[in-house]
This record gives C-alpha cells, structure tokens and sequence, in this order.
C-alpha cells in the first residue's frame, strides 16, 4: 500500500533513471494533459510531499501525481514489456535508455515550478521533508493537538496534520504507543506520536521490505498490520481487525497491548 515511504522511494528510483536526461518522448494519458509537449525537456530532480509525488522538468515544468491506492512507477529498457496492462499506463516518459511508466496515477496535474507548493498548501509537515527539525515536529504536535476528541487513528489519516502516515503505519504507530486507534489524542502522548510516525517512515523510506518490528524475518516484521491469522508478537493474543472513521478505514490492533476504547 503506497504511503509516505513508498512515495519517497519511488521518487528516488525515477530520479537516478531520469536525471539528468532528455526526454525523447512524453505522452500524459489525461484529458487536460494529453496535448502538452514534453519532448525535449530535461528531467532536473523530484520532490515528494506525503503522498504527492513532483517530477521537474526544464522551463519551470513540474508534472504532480498521487499514488492513491495502486498507483506505481516502473523503470525499464526502451522496449522491454511493461510490468501493467498498457490501459493502466497514466505517464509514460522515455529517453534515449530508458522508460519510465505510470500506473493508476491519481491527482496528476502541470503546474509551473515555482508553483508547487500552491497544490500542496493543505498539508501538514512533511514527515520524509529532508530538513525535518523540531520546528516541523512542533508544527505537527500543534496540528495534532488542535482537536483533542479526535480518535488518535482518524487523526494519524489526517494528511492535514502531518503528510505520509497511511494505514499501515496508522496501526503500527498506535502499537508502539499502546494505544487503541480510537482512543482520543487528548489520551495519547502527541509528541511521541510525531516522533514515532516520523522515524518508522524514515526507517523504511529506502527499503521494499517495510519493517517496524525490527525483525526482518516474514511474518515478523510488523506488529499489527494484516495479523489476521497470525498472534501479536508481544502477548501472542489474537489481533483484531476493526473499522474506522467515515470511511471505514481498516483498523489493526492488539486489545491487550493497546488498551483503550474500540469502535
């Protein structure tokens, strides 16, 4: 499931296969973006906020897209087949060797450079920003904060608050706190909380192994996470899956390690 960590890796991968190359080729597989010319544009670098993903371009370009649930990028040869069926293909961007396609993209818009930030305003601090300090961290509490009869899982969700936690992470993150994921954020330590989301994306942002638990073996490496069959690895009772919020958002926990309120 693409989150904070995903995105971050993505944007790495297509900057080492597309910086600083010339696009051969560039087709946009959208209605307000199929007619826009991107061959001849040098690929100059990516920028990830969340889940938001910028490629950069030359002439002040910068194309925005959101993994969203399925979204991927693959980086190929030339002529080499596509990992996708091709009606899935929302970006295919090619230079002299290599290609790079995007599936099931979401939220895909142009913007001038300069303007990036206008289409990420909403969002709260950047849990993967590189220059991430207490100020970032401080902000986050804040936004956290600002409604304490919040659920804590609701909250996590939040891009608003703080950008890159998805549900995975939701449930993780309220294990190592201890916490149900409906507990209220007035009952939870706010700080811990951003100090926890932000080192378990930042552990896994360069990794296709996502690992909280520290235990790379399978069937260990997270702690709540699709442990539908399998015992919490902690008390080994059974962990239960729940739904949250107005979109009924899957909800991992263990009610022994995380006591609290259930939905």
């Amino acid at each position: 499931m693409p989150e904070g960590d995903t995105v971050y890796r993505t944007a790495a991968m297509l900057s080492a296969a597309l910086v600083p190359r010339v696009l051969t080729g560039g087709e946009l597989r959208h209605p307000r973006l199929s007619t826009v010319e991107l061959r001849g544009r040098a690929v100059l670098g990516t920028r990830t906020a969340g889940k938001h993903l910028f490629l950069r371009f030359s002439e002040n370009l910068s194309f925005r897209s959101h993994l969203a649930m399925d979204g991927v990028w693959q980086v190929a040869a030339p002529r080499a087949r596509w990992r996708r069926p091709a009606h899935q293909a929302r970006a295919v961007l090619v230079t002299e060797d290599v290609q790079a396609i995007g599936f099931l993209l979401q939220e895909m818009d142009l913007v001038a450079t300069t303007d990036e930030d206008r289409l990420i305003a909403h969002l709260g601090p950047d849990l993967l920003d590189p220059h991430w300090g207490p100020e970032h961290a401080a902000e986050a509490v804040a936004r956290l904060t600002g409604d304490p009869t919040r659920e804590i899982g609701v909250a996590l969700l939040d891009q608003r608050v703080m950008a890159g936690v998805g549900n995975v992470y939701k449930a993780e993150v309220c294990f190592v706190l201890g916490v149900s994921p409906w507990t209220l954020v007035s009952d939870v330590d706010v700080e811990r909380a951003v100090a926890v989301s932000r080192d378990l994306l930042d552990r896994n942002k360069m990794s296709a192994d996502r690992v909280t638990t520290g235990d790379m073996r399978r069937g260990r490496q997270l702690w709540v996470y699709g442990r539908r069959t399998t015992p919490c690895l902690v008390c080994g009772g059974k962990v239960v899956a729940g739904t949250q919020g107005l979109d009924a958002r899957v909800a991992y926990f263990c009610p022994v390690c995380q006591p609290g309120p259930v939905g």
